[in-house]
């Protein structure tokens, strides 16, 4: 998730687009929209130190306790794809409103489940629910930005994606240290609280009704077949999912690898993990000022190789244990450090393809993204739960990405962009 200065321009944006102009949002703009794009990750990042405390407490696998996240990430996908073209018809904010309002009751509901698939099935609405903050927050970009702008701009809301999450896993852990994991959904049902009323106050209507998309079903499928059809589309859309995939895989693979294999106690697991957090921030940071200068797919194109690199490097170094721990942490920092330069740029380039249907875009971006996300997470735990495990999926990860942008680029130059 590009910028102004962009030497190639992306495909121009149809006719019939919303016409996004230019703003130079403040700085609690851009926070609100990066905290709505974040509640996805903090329902998940907050609750990570427990998983441990989950499996034992619901008297389940750590398995089982895993797909308590991928629940989650699967139940936004499909929140996704429902939420974006209802945006598209009644405007951004009454969608967000009520979603949000449901994450909170969703939130409270887990606090009190007595088993496991109980507390999956909750978790699949609390996604749902919580895809409405993000696929607004995309849409709202794209009504307001366009190209190498919403690039910038979304390279900027990574930095409070980023920012968020490093304390979510503290907050958890202590919240779970004092009084046991049952209250960290109540913590995020305060959060929810918080974040409604700061969307009610200050989240403005973006799409007028003279631009929102009349019909119902038959016109989100009209829509949806629209993207479908943009082969171009859909390599940009699916790219953003294959690089969260590798930070899933580390999201949901860490506390077992780090706590169980390594023997970290829980705040020393938050810590780890806050401070590989600000090499995601870093990476975000970089992107931003890159884009200043270089055109967005000349960023893909160098960093989804490096990336595969740096993975299979991780992969050796769980393998065969050369330097222990230190050196597993410190390479695994460059990897998520490498995380946030291709989504940013593939995301606004695939936004700046259908104006006309902002929210119906966003949905596919986010759904394609959650969907992959949601399939990988648990694949750590299934191949055994051990650094090798979590490396080899971010491997797969990272090798397909970079699979993607060999067999995209060809047919996208035909179409006219991704040259330079």
């Amino acid at each position: 998730m590009t910028d102004t200065a962009q030497r190639t321009q992306p495909p121009s944006v149809p006719t019939d687009a919303a016409p996004a102009r230019t703003y130079r949002p403040d700085a609690r703009y851009v926070l609100l929209l990066g905290m709505m794009c974040a509640l996805p990750a903090i329902s998940n990042d907050i609750y990570l130190p427990s998983l441990p405390e989950v499996a034992r407490d619901l008297g389940t696998s750590a398995t089982a306790a895993q797909l308590t996240m991928s629940a989650m990430m699967l139940g936004g996908a499909v929140g996704q794809l429902v939420i974006g073209p209802l945006s598209d018809r009644f405007g951004r904010r009454l969608p967000v409103l009520v979603g949000v309002a449901l994450h909170i009751v969703t939130s409270l509901l887990c606090a009190v489940v007595t088993g496991v698939e109980m507390l999956i099935a909750l978790r699949v609405l609390q996604g749902f629910f919580n895809a409405s903050a993000t696929v607004v927050a995309m849409a709202v970009i794209r009504d307001r930005f366009v190209g190498a702008d919403a690039s910038r701009l979304i390279s900027r809301l990574m930095l409070v994606i980023g920012i968020a999450p490093l304390f979510a896993p503290s907050v958890g852990g202590l919240i779970a240290g004092e009084f046991g994991w049952r209250a960290v959904f109540v913590a995020l049902g305060l959060f929810g609280a918080a974040l409604w009323v700061v969307c009610w106050r200050r989240l403005p209507e973006t799409l007028p009704a003279e631009r929102r998309r009349d019909g119902g079903l038959r016109a989100a499928l009209r829509g949806y077949g629209t993207l479908l059809r943009d082969r171009h589309f859909v390599a940009l859309a699916i790219m953003p999912g294959l690089g969260n995939a590798v930070l899933m895989s580390y999201v949901v693979g860490s506390p077992f690898v780090l706590q169980e294999g390594f023997g970290l106690t829980s705040h020393q697991f938050s810590l780890l993990f806050a401070l590989n957090g600000i090499g995601l921030v870093a990476g975000a940071q970089v992107n931003a000022a890159l884009v200043r200068r270089v055109a967005p797919i000349r960023i893909i194109r160098v960093v989804l190789p490096v990336s595969l690199a740096l993975t299979l490097g991780l992969l050796g170094i769980a393998i065969t244990g050369v330097g222990g721990l230190p050196v597993l942490l410190v390479m695994l920092w460059l990897v998520l450090a490498m995380v946030n330069f291709a989504p940013p740029n593939a995301s606004a380039l695939a936004l700046s393809r259908h104006g006309e249907i902002a929210g119906t875009a966003a949905a596919v971006i986010g759904a394609t993204q959650a969907t992959i996300s949601g399939v990988v997470s648990p694949l750590s735990g299934l191949l055994g739960g051990d650094a090798v495990a979590m490396a080899a999926v971010m491997v797969g990860a990272a090798a397909a990405a970079l699979l993607v942008l060999a067999l995209a680029t060809p047919a996208y130059r035909r179409g006219g962009g991704w040259t330079g």
